[in-house]
């Protein structure tokens, strides 16, 4: 049987699993990997319209995944912890090998190199 603190923290992993279940929320923590960005920043990079990103920016803050800091007249965010990235990256890397095993597509592993050259 699982303790109590045990079992908190399977509700805590399974909020920050949830938080990162959408696709441009992982996209957002892989640029996040690689410092700090403003919500303009990230628009550009992403390609997404600025209210999506600044929406799933507020999952993230909520989940207590990134946090962001007054920089003028813009915020920027940055993530919370590192561990954060390195799940994203892993679970990256998971779904390519998995694509890369299943259907022969070659595998991009930018987003993932950057995240460990930061280390």
């Amino acid at each position: 049987m699982t303790t109590t603190a045990g079992y908190e923290a399977y509700e805590g992993a399974g909020e920050l699993l949830r938080a990162l279940s959408a696709p441009i929320r992982v996209a957002i923590v892989t640029e996040l990997a690689g410092g700090e960005r403003c919500v303009h920043e990230l628009v550009d990079k992403l390609g997404a319209p600025q209210p999506l990103v600044s929406q799933h920016l507020r999952v993230l803050r909520g989940a207590g995944v990134v946090r962001g800091a007054r920089r003028g007249r813009e915020i920027a965010y940055t993530l919370v912890d590192e561990h954060i990235a390195h799940i994203v990256a892993d679970a990256v890397s998971h779904a390519r090998e998995a694509h890369v095993r299943e259907r022969g597509a070659p595998a991009h592993d930018d987003g993932e190199r950057a995240i460990r050259e930061k280390q």
